[in-house]
């Protein structure tokens, strides 16, 4: 979750892309054109985890143009092969 969250303060579409359990996965994010979101934090809520899924609840605070949102999900996330892929998730 953490990685992830990362890549997205940072832009690293191809890294999120290749995170994202190909049964759920867009063939691209857009995140080169987004140059207003400024991330601010996260908060890893609770999780939840066996040996092949997991579920995280969290809260990421950004900004965009000068406005603070949150984006409070949880999500689901499967191992395969020794590798954790996101899944999809609630937004609450």
């Amino acid at each position: 979750m953490r990685s992830r969250y990362t890549a997205y303060t940072l832009q690293c579409e191809d890294y999120l892309l290749a995170t994202w359990h190909s049964s759920t996965r867009p063939s691209a994010l857009g995140l080169a054109e987004d140059t207003q979101t400024k991330w601010l934090g996260l908060e890893v809520k609770s999780q939840q985890q066996d040996v092949d899924h997991a579920i995280v609840e969290f809260v990421a605070r950004y900004k965009v143009n000068g406005r603070a949102h949150r984006l409070h999900e949880t999500s689901r996330f499967v191992c395969e092969d020794g590798r954790w892929f996101y899944v999809d998730g609630d937004v609450d």
